[in-house]
C-alpha cells in the first residue's frame, strides 16, 4: 500500500493577533530525493514565524512536508519553494525557515531564509 501526502497546506485563524509571538515548528525528518542520483536526501527543517492572521495547522504541514519525500531537488530549490508556499497561505510578519542537510559527499549543507513583512502586505 502507497500512501500519497498531500501538498496542501491548511490554515486556522490567530487566536491572538493582538499580540505579536513567535512560533517554531521543528520537521527532524525531512526526506527529499537528490536530482541526480535519485538517491535520498535527508535534512532538519525548523520554521520560525511570528503568525499575523493566520497559524499552520500541523496536520497539513506534516503531511505537506511528507509530500517531498519522492521529489527531486537542488536543497536551494525545495527550501524555497517550501518557505514561499508558508509565507503564500500565512502572511507571517516574519518567518526564518532553515534547512539542514546531511552530509553528502564530506559536505553540510544549510539553508536559511528569512522573510519580514512589508507595511501595509495582506491589510
Amino acid at each position: 500500500m502507497v500512501i500519497k501526502a498531500e501538498k496542501k497546506l491548511e490554515v486556522f485563524d490567530n487566536p491572538h493577533p493582538d499580540v505579536k509571538y513567535e512560533i517554531t515548528h521543528h520537521c527532524l525528518e525531512f526526506t527529499s530525493l537528490c536530482p541526480l542520483t535519485g538517491q535520498p536526501d535527508f535534512a532538519e527543517i525548523t520554521i520560525t514565524y511570528v503568525p499575523y492572521l493566520k497559524c499552520i495547522e500541523l496536520k497539513s504541514l506534516k503531511g505537506y512536508l511528507w509530500s517531498y519525500r519522492n521529489e527531486k531537488g537542488f536543497f536551494e530549490d525545495l527550501s524555497n519553494k517550501i518557505a514561499k508556499d508558508l509565507i503564500d497561505v500565512l502572511k507571517p510578519y516574519s518567518l526564518k525557515l532553515e534547512a539542514k542537510f546531511n552530509i553528502r559527499g564530506g559536505i553540510r549543507t544549510t539553508i536559511v531564509i528569512n522573510y519580514k513583512k512589508e507595511e501595509n502586505y495582506g491589510e
